[in-house]
């Protein structure tokens, strides 16, 4: 099995591993580098083309934190899938995959947050759904091999071919992200892995569950897909504040009270704290966690290195053997 096949388990040869998401702008090699350094498995950025606040681009930011890594893996988290043509978003993970030399893991989602950004390039937003998932089969394919014919509702291909197709084989791990039971037949059907956000560690049991049902109704093999975690993270040696400034960041991210939700859907704490946590994750089957900031943007340079001096090595510590 190799380091990047995105059906691995976590055992003694293939424990658990981690993600952070950063913000991949100006600093992108910067903030890229320090992420390999703290050692983590995953690198992420996200993407929008119009958000309350300035976003990356998935395949500019990772082109560039490519150049400045050599082991770090990268995965769009999340490249928001109908807002491309399908042959174009094929090509732009395939040639991220080679200049990265064979470390891109395609993270996507359907979006919808941001309706303006889907009229500013002509998608209708109730048309999310159904193009992102035409949007992968086109994806497996291109990405899969030479020669391809495709007469779908909004993709149509006639003996198509982009080269290169990257490096990994049989192709580019697809994760999907979502919270519902249509990510979860997405995923299923589509992909490798299985990248819930605002999960509780009972919820992520559950919905490993239902996508075994129907990754089994899908026709592909129990084990086809990986689970793993996206989760707000706030670490500070003191456990309150971590809380405090969970809330604070969380409240103003999603315009609403967090206060009585941030125990329930982060991972907040001092380290220790957030460990435990992270256990009852890993207990529900979590076998890649992504860490995303839940914290003001002062304060993300300290979170990123509490996180991978101080939780890492007490994660990797106590679920090497998971």
């Amino acid at each position: 099995m190799s380091p990047t096949d995105a059906s691995a388990t976590p055992t003694a040869a293939h424990p658990v591993e981690y993600g952070i998401s950063m913000r991949l702008l100006r600093n992108a090699k910067g903030e890229a580098r320090r992420a390999e350094e703290l050692g983590f498995d995953f690198l992420l950025t996200g993407e929008h083309i119009m958000f309350h606040t300035g976003t990356a681009n998935n395949m500019v930011s990772l082109a560039a934190a490519a150049g400045a890594t050599e082991r770090i893996k990268l995965m769009s988290g999340i490249v928001l899938v109908p807002l491309y043509p399908a042959a174009l978003l094929a090509k732009q993970a395939a040639v991220l995959d080679v200049v990265s030399d064979g470390r891109f893991h395609l993270g996507v989602g359907v979006g919808g947050e941001f309706p303006k950004e889907f009229e500013a390039v002509g998608v209708p937003v109730k048309e999310r759904g159904a193009r992102t998932n035409e949007a992968l089969e086109v994806l497996d394919k291109l990405l899969s091999g030479p020669d391809v014919t495709f007469d779908g509702r909004f993709t149509q291909l006639d003996n198509f071919t982009i080269s290169p197709r990257g490096v990994q084989k049989p192709r580019i791990p697809f994760w999907v992200a979502g919270r519902k039971e249509a990510a979860m037949k997405r995923v299923a059907r589509y992909a490798e892995g299985w990248l819930p956000y605002m999960y509780t560690p009972e919820m992520l049991a559950d919905s490993i569950t239902k996508i075994e049902e129907f990754t089994a109704e899908a026709g592909r093999p129990a084990n086809t897909v990986r689970p793993g975690l996206f989760i707000f993270t706030c670490v500070h040696e003191d456990r309150d504040t971590a809380l405090e400034l969970a809330n604070t960041q969380l409240s103003r991210q999603y315009n609403q009270d967090f206060s009585k939700m941030v125990e329930k859907y982060t991972i907040a704490g001092n380290p220790e704290d957030c460990a435990e946590r992270l256990a009852q994750y890993v207990e529900a089957g979590a076998s890649a966690v992504m860490f995303s900031h839940g914290c003001p943007p002062e304060y993300t340079e300290a979170n990123t290195t509490l996180i991978g001096e101080a939780l890492l090595p007490l994660c990797r510590a106590r679920f090497s053997n998971s």
